[in-house]
């Protein structure tokens, strides 16, 4: 049954509403970054780190949790000395990147008209 799929655990839908289930987590600050950045490669923790720049250690091993947690990256640890981990996308991650890119696209393509529209409303907010 495929409304068997969207359920967690014992049962329970986590989330009931499919749209805002997936749109939370991909939804947040560096999840489509890092699907992004992992568009072309497999890249290390520390790769992933320097590609993304501001992010903290913690919040991108948290989201890098949350994406695998979801299926959309998969981690591979080597038994090496010291221990290798690298992650790419997985099929789903490969899926979701073209209306990725439609929604990265709209988002660049309208950034300085959305800018413009906040500069506006808090010109009409002080009047």
């Amino acid at each position: 049954m495929p409304e068997l799929e969207n359920e967690i655990g014992g049962g329970e839908f986590e989330q009931p509403c499919p749209i805002r289930d997936v749109l939370d987590r991909i939804g947040d600050q560096w999840s489509l970054l890092v699907l992004e950045a992992l568009e072309t490669r497999t890249l290390r923790f520390n790769e992933l780190l320097r590609e993304l720049g501001d992010i903290s250690k913690q919040m991108l091993s948290r989201t890098l949790k949350h994406l695998e947690q979801d299926g959309f990256i998969l981690r591979t640890v080597y038994p090496e000395v010291p221990p290798r981990v690298e992650y790419c996308l997985t099929e789903l991650g490969r899926s979701f990147l073209v209306p990725m890119q439609t929604l990265i696209g709209w988002a660049d393509a309208n950034h300085r008209a959305i800018c413009d529209a906040r500069v506006e409303y808090g010109r009409k907010d002080k009047r």
